[in-house]
């Protein structure tokens, strides 16, 4: 099994903390040159000093904010137009804060909208040239179980996700034929900070104590744990190996099981 990432140049969003941090970690484990993509620089000098370079990789980051798409496509063409070659984009965004669909502001949905399917979109089409060139080319788009079953109380989220999901099932068509491949991992209960969020928020909201909120949760998962950010990194930097050349437009959870349909 061909698992060998050396002499690939990959891109990971959200990589200074959480599923990836992970994923960037394991994308280096494996030989790749990782760019990490987040907001705080000193987290990114820090990250950067976390991922093994033992293969001779070479890791930099590029700083910016989601919040300014703008921003973000200037700076992901200058970075494109400088190397020399792109083969892997990890997709990783935080999601959108809790509550009821009906309680939604527009503005909250203007916000998730840009901030996963709007960046998500600015950083393929500014790789995907280079990833033709090369015929070989890895999307992954890390989002949610939501996918396939909506979580109560994450309106937002859910809409949000559900609509990264069917942009890329869509760019997978459209890119298969160019070596290029396209797919979502869809993370369980993983613990992050977004996890411990959710979780202290609901108990804020109901007076129900954090451990007996984590006891309900555990109920509905057959791994009886939460998953680990490598966990869910691990499938992602699988899907981005040669070995995963013919998987392409699928989304595999990575969940302990909890999702109840096929």
């Amino acid at each position: 099994m061909n698992l060998n990432l050396r002499d690939k140049q990959a891109i990971v969003c959200g990589s200074t903390q959480g599923i990836g941090k992970a994923t960037a970690i394991e994308l280096a484990l494996l030989g790749a040159s990782v760019t990490l993509i987040a907001r705080n620089e000193e987290k990114l000098e820090e990250t950067l000093q976390e991922l093994d370079s033992s293969q001779g990789q070479h890791h930099d980051y590029i700083c910016v904010d989601f919040n300014k798409p703008d921003v973000l496509a200037q700076k992901i063409k200058a970075y494109a137009d400088q190397k020399s070659a792109i083969h892997i984009l990890v997709n990783n965004t935080g999601g959108p804060a809790g509550g009821p669909i009906l309680d939604a502001a527009l503005e909250e949905f203007k916000q998730a909208i840009s901030n996963h399917l709007l960046c998500n979109h600015i950083l393929v089409q500014a790789v995907v040239p280079s990833m033709k060139a090369q015929n070989f080319g890895r999307i992954i788009n890390i989002i949610s179980t939501s996918v396939k079953q909506p979580i109560p109380g994450l309106g937002v989220s859910n809409t949000t996700r559900g609509a990264v999901a069917s942009w890329a099932k869509t760019l997978s068509f459209e890119l298969g034929s160019f070596g290029i491949t396209v797919n979502n991992v869809l993370p369980g209960a993983t613990v992050t900070s977004r996890h411990t969020s959710i979780i202290q928020s609901k108990s804020e909201k109901t007076g129900q104590a954090v451990a007996d909120i984590e006891a309900e949760m555990l109920k509905t998962i057959p791994a009886n744990r939460f998953g680990e950010p490598k966990e869910v990194a691990a499938a992602a930097a699988f899907l981005a190996t040669p070995a995963a050349a013919y998987i392409n437009g699928v989304s595999i959870q990575v969940d302990g099981g909890r999702i109840t349909s096929l």
